[in-house]
Order: C-alpha cells, then structure tokens, then sequence
C-alpha cells in the first residue's frame, strides 16, 4: 500500500511550560513543500496560549474527511458522465464526551454544495454516489465517528 508522512514541530515560547504558560502554536510540514501553521482551538485551550487563526487538529479532522468524500464523489460522479463545475462543502464535526467523560469528534455532517454543466446528476444518482464514496473514502473507513450526508434542501 502506500504511506503518508507530515511532521509537526513545536518550540517552546511561554513563560512558564510547568504552568501550561505556553503556546500551543505548532506547524505541520507535508512532503509537497506545503507549511500549515496549527495550534490547539480556542476552544480548548484559551488565548493567548492557542492560535486563533491556525488550523487546529479538530478542524483538520473534518476537513480530511470532507476533502476524501469530496475526491471520492468527483471521482464517481466523473465515472458516470455527469458534468461537475463545482463542489463545495461546509462540513461541522461536533464534539461530545464518550461513555468515560473524554471529548471526541463524534459526529460530521457534510454538506456537499453542487452545480453541474450539460448533464446533471438528480437527486437519487447524488445519494447513491454520497452513500458510495462514504463506503469508499479511506478517512471514513479509518474512524469510528459517524458521518453522515445532511439532506439537500
């Protein structure tokens, strides 16, 4: 199969660390080239310790399940002839404490936004092509959160 690598650094810059007096602002590095600066969310851990306009490990979650839907969908959706001009999603993980109390991401909805050119796919092609880029997407496949589609309204 294949690999996929990121490194993530982090360098002390706080007061005191012992006290927790310290930034949570890291980076993450992929093999492209690509630099993300990161942090823990506001939510959290508060100001000034975290990096409001960072990417957060939360927010990466669900935008790697959302991206590998995404890809899935396209992918599917090229196979059977339809014309895509566009994808976008608002996907939102929530949070929620397990049996033992600790938070998790345990639910993403996604909410695929869809325009098409000459040929259109209707309503029942795009749940099935949802349903089958969920059973197919190697994120989905890896986590015990439920995903689900939201309705289109």
């Amino acid at each position: 199969m294949s690999e996929h690598k990121a490194m993530v650094e982090w360098k002390q810059s706080g007061p005191d660390f012992r006290k927790g007096q310290y930034s949570r602002a890291h980076t993450w590095r992929f093999d492209g080239g690509v630099e993300v600066p990161a942090s823990a969310s506001p939510a959290n851990v508060a100001a000034p310790w975290s990096d409001p306009t960072a990417v957060d490990p939360e927010e990466a979650y669900v935008a790697s399940i959302a991206s590998c839907h995404m890809l899935w969908w396209l992918a599917l959706a090229a196979k059977e002839g339809f014309d895509v001009e566009s994808y976008r999603d608002e996907a939102v993980g929530e949070m929620a404490p397990n049996e033992a109390g600790v938070p998790w991401v345990s639910t993403v909805v996604l909410r695929p936004q869809l325009r098409y050119g000459a040929r259109a796919a209707g309503p029942a092609d795009e749940a099935r092509l949802h349903e089958l880029a969920h059973a197919r997407c190697f994120i989905a496949n890896s986590v015990k959160t439920r995903v689900t589609v939201a309705d289109r309204q």
